[in-house]
């Protein structure tokens, strides 16, 4: 396991994301979408990406779709947050990526999560567990152990919603305005009680859904 001390705050998160455009920090990781001139070009890159892994032993999430390549760098052995070497393998890729001729669209990168309201997550969490295949994740959350399904988190409250389960759908803030937009022309009922760091979107049947933004979010140790 990586030493605690080596996970980044949030202003040296946000200090090392000022020197890299391509990236959004997203829920303990560094993540980015790159669009190449080809599917063939995305294949090149997703080579590239995994020799510097292989170079450096720091290995991403990372997504193929068409001409596409979704990325995402965390430390597992560091809890599943930032640390330094994050930064520098996605300082690394960026090069890579700019050698390829990709060009960088961080805001395609949405991360969907489960929340569930209960007044007891130690009563429920491992019927979750074992029945989605997932493990404990940072804050007492469930992950997918190869990072395919939604991640899931118990809401703990005294006065569950009478829908107990909603949607978290996680856009950076820089790109969250025309979603936010889109969702209000959609009729839905929106509250801004906590924005920026999330809204509120309840349909015209009471179903609810969070729109998020990295704002707030912090390491957990």
């Amino acid at each position: 396991m990586a030493p605690r001390d080596e996970i980044l705050t949030r202003p040296q998160i946000d200090e090392a994301l000022a020197g890299l455009p391509d990236w959004r920090y997203r829920l303990g990781g560094l993540v980015t979408v790159y669009k190449t001139p080809t599917a063939a070009g995305a294949l090149e890159l997703i080579a590239a990406v995994g020799r510097l892994a292989e170079e450096k032993n720091h290995h991403p999430d990372l997504d193929w779709r068409y001409n596409r390549v979704f990325i995402r760098f965390t430390s597992h052995d560091a809890g599943g947050e930032v640390t330094p070497r994050d930064v520098d393998s996605a300082a690394t890729v960026t090069k890579a990526a700019a050698e390829a001729g990709a060009v960088a669209e961080p805001g395609l990168y949405r991360t969907v999560e489960i929340g569930i309201d209960t007044p007891d997550p130690t009563a429920i969490a491992d019927v979750w567990r074992v029945a989605l295949g997932y493990k404990k994740g940072r804050g007492g959350s469930l992950q997918d152990p190869h990072g395919r399904g939604p991640g899931l988190w118990f809401q703990e409250t005294l006065t569950p919603n009478d829908n107990r389960l909603h949607l978290d759908i996680h856009r950076s803030k820089a790109e969250s305005g025309p979603a936010l937009e889109k969702a209000a022309a959609t009729g839905a009922s929106m509250s801004s009680d906590h924005a920026p760091n999330w809204v509120v979107v309840t349909d015209a049947q009471g179903n609810r859904l969070c729109l998020c933004t990295e704002e707030g979010e912090q390491p957990r140790s």
